[in-house]
């Protein structure tokens, strides 16, 4: 058997022992991994690699995130840790091209706490 023709070989590890499939893991989470900046802001860091533009899957999982981290438990149960209310759905607008040099701002709009739904809406921010 060859080696993978989209990735590393089989078997093979990272200058620190870590598999690339578990070194992936490791860069998703610590870019999803957003600086507390104030209540309800947020501030996301991209990849250090050579790119022109933020990739959009990136701000949309940054912006889930940090609407997330505005979310309380279920009024009904709120000690109850399995009773932390979950994403149903999730829209986006991509209005202009993220600086990939530039640290994005989130900023949480908590729009509605209900005892069936919540509502956020994020808006991400760069250069002003």
């Amino acid at each position: 058997m060859g080696a993978d023709p989209i990735g590393d070989p089989p078997g093979s590890t990272t200058d620190d022992g870590r598999s690339p499939e578990q070194q992936a893991v490791d860069d998703l989470v610590t870019l999803l991994d957003l600086e507390d900046i104030e209540v309800n802001v947020f501030r996301g860091r991209s990849p250090d690699i050579d790119v022109q533009r933020v990739f959009g899957g990136q701000v949309a999982g940054q912006a889930l995130v940090a609407a997330a981290r505005t979310v309380d438990h279920d009024v009904d149960a709120p000690s109850d840790p399995g009773t932390r209310r979950h994403v149903h759905s999730l829209h986006a607008y991509f209005l202009r091209p993220g600086d990939p040099n530039v640290p994005i701002l989130y900023e949480v709009d908590r729009q509605r706490d209900g005892r069936s739904f919540t509502t956020r809406r994020v808006v991400a921010i760069q250069h002003g």
